[in-house]
């Protein structure tokens, strides 16, 4: 296939953040096409050591030197307005592209993109569409929010087509995408540090709909109480999924012992043959079913369909099975929303012969006190909850909101929670507790999974 950004392949393009999981990838992939790229990153790191092997040259330290003439800028959301590479190229008049923006310019370069959205479930969806196309030998290019073991990594890069990647929709990122098909798999609650309420979230996915060209797919989730406004929103084609209502549905539903579901899969009233998963939990049986209609919407023979999902064992960092402590399962799972720990916790409980503990790690102070009342009601499945401390992110403490008090909210809901605020002091307390046919979840989008490395030679 013929890749061309219109730009001339003499000219460099620096990423501003390289070492992010989008941002290597996106860098990887123009380097694979012969343009010239640089970056910057605050630190040294795996992905940083990786993209300096491939050889593109990475600075630690975000100075102004770092900035040419003559260059294209990315950046992520995280770089902020006194950064010195953004304040240095602002005085260049260089071009500059958030990551979003340049990601849409990447994408156009294909026929075939797709781009999975939804609240909850990206990354996984993402990894199951990936095994799909994968098995339908499509060749295709792909970048996942996570490290799946098929591609060894998050990216892989094809000579199709095809293109695949999550379609993130902080700050209406998405928006710059316009795919030849957009997943949906759902619309809630979230980064209300940035969103007015549900119904600015519901307005910017019915935009991600209509971006969509009329000869391509919208593919949504048909059991979502939003899924109507968003489907008469827009002209394409429409391939609804779920278990209740829609073109694509799950029936005759069975778990196995590990909670992995297995069951049949109808289109349009027709049964095309049955699924096994080897990822537990009901979330993932939606997550399946969309992968299965982007394998239709793109001719994929359903054999390889299910070929595919079979042999997807889980991306890291979700619903990923660590090893044993004492004979009880540890799960390390990235779930940061009430929403995905609900269903987090179902999957562990399905995994559970004894008790079934979790330690929490809530991911931004806007996000932990916006969702409050939520995440204190969301952990009822759990026999004990510890609370680590806020994971910052990009934020900073204004002291509005801390563990100690989601504990105590946990705990009106007649919950077993335990405010514990560090890592080291949670692993301490947790893995002398756990014992043969328990379960440890450690939940959280920061570094809670850290919890491992100390418990696992106990």
């Amino acid at each position: 296939m013929s890749f061309n950004l219109n730009i001339d392949k003499h000219t460099t393009i620096h990423f501003i953040g390289i070492g992010g999981i989008s941002m290597s990838a996106i860098a990887l992939l123009l380097k694979d096409h012969g343009y010239n790229v640089t970056g910057s990153d605050r630190s040294e790191s795996d992905m940083v050591k990786t993209l300096k092997a491939k050889g593109i040259p990475v600075s630690i330290g975000q100075k102004k030197e770092n900035i040419h003439e003559n260059s294209i800028i990315v950046y992520t959301f995280a770089v902020k307005e006194d950064n010195e590479e953004y304040i240095r190229s602002q005085e260049l008049g260089l071009p500059m592209y958030s990551r979003a923006e340049f990601l849409g310019l990447v994408m156009k370069n294909y026929k075939y993109s797709i781009g999975v959205s939804g609240t909850h479930g990206k990354t996984t969806t993402t990894s199951m569409a990936s095994h799909v196309l994968l098995s339908g030998n499509t060749d295709p290019t792909l970048f996942v929010g996570g490290a799946l073991d098929a591609i060894n990594g998050n990216l892989r890069i094809g000579e199709s087509e095809y293109f695949l990647t999550e379609a993130c929709e902080y700050k209406e990122s998405f928006l710059n995408f316009f795919p030849y098909i957009g997943i949906i798999l759902n619309i809630d609650e979230d980064h209300l540090d940035y969103y007015r309420d549900i119904h600015h979230i519901e307005e910017v996915f019915i935009k991600y709909a209509q971006s969509i060209p009329k000869n391509g797919y919208l593919i949504m989730n048909n059991d979502d109480i939003r899924a109507s406004k968003v489907i008469n929103s827009c002209s394409c084609n429409k391939i609804t999924f779920g278990l209740k209502s829609g073109m694509v549905r799950a029936i005759d539903i069975n778990y196995d012992s590990m909670g992995c579901g297995y069951f049949k899969v109808e289109y349009n009233n027709n049964t095309l043959g049955e699924i096994h998963l080897n990822i537990p939990g009901e979330h993932n049986i939606y997550n399946s079913l969309a992968a299965i209609a982007s394998g239709i919407a793109l001719n994929i023979p359903f054999n390889s369909i299910a070929e595919g999902l079979f042999d997807y064992k889980g991306t890291h960092r979700r619903f990923e099975i660590k090893g044993e402590v004492n004979g009880a399962i540890v799960v390390d799972d990235y779930a940061h929303h009430p929403t995905e720990i609900i269903n987090a916790l179902n999957a562990g409980r399905k995994l559970t012969k004894g008790k079934l503990y979790c330690a929490f790690q809530p991911h931004t102070y806007t996000r932990t006190h916006s969702l409050l009342k939520e995440f204190s009601e969301c952990f009822g499945e759990a026999d004990e909850v510890i609370v680590a401390d806020i994971y910052a992110a990009r934020e900073k403490d204004t002291g509005i909101i801390n563990s100690q008090i989601l504990s105590d909210k946990i705990k009106e809901n007649n919950i077993n929670c335990t405010y514990i605020g560090k890592l080291d002091a949670i692993a301490e307390y947790i893995a002398p507790k756990l014992t043969e046919g328990d379960v440890l979840m450690l939940v959280g989008a920061g570094d809670i999974n850290t919890i491992w490395e100390k418990i696992k030679n106990i």
